[in-house]
């Protein structure tokens, strides 16, 4: 897996997993039972694109995290598909936000979901 681009990740607020939400999460394999998780960090990354010109398309990941926001890259619970539109992404990592605070994230149909 590729180092991920922090020069263009853009983090949101921590939000607390809800309690249906976390019994969900331990049902993942890449579940860390020894760094318990508490909160979810959603980012809105940038997918540099293979050209000599700088360009990004981008991408919404949800990472388990503790408080402090420490998270593991290489585990993301959610990545998107890749948009071309940061605005696009932006609008769907709050449509994510809010599932999130309502403790129903993991009850939705995310496509690319990472087991």
């Amino acid at each position: 897996m590729k180092t991920p681009n922090y020069h263009d990740f853009y983090q949101k607020a921590l939000i607390p997993i809800g309690f249906n939400d976390l019994l969900a999460l331990k049902e993942y394999e890449s579940y860390d039972l020894d760094s318990p998780f508490t909160h979810w960090l959603f980012a809105v990354e940038g997918v540099q694109l293979p050209q000599a010109k700088i360009y990004f398309h981008w991408k919404v990941s949800i990472y388990p995290s503790n408080c402090d926001g420490d998270f593991i890259w290489k585990k993301p619970f959610y990545c998107s598909p890749i948009m071309i539109s940061m605005d696009h992404a932006h609008e769907l990592a709050c449509s994510l936000v809010t599932s999130s605070k309502l403790d129903k994230l993991s009850t939705l149909n995310l496509q690319e979901k990472i087991s």
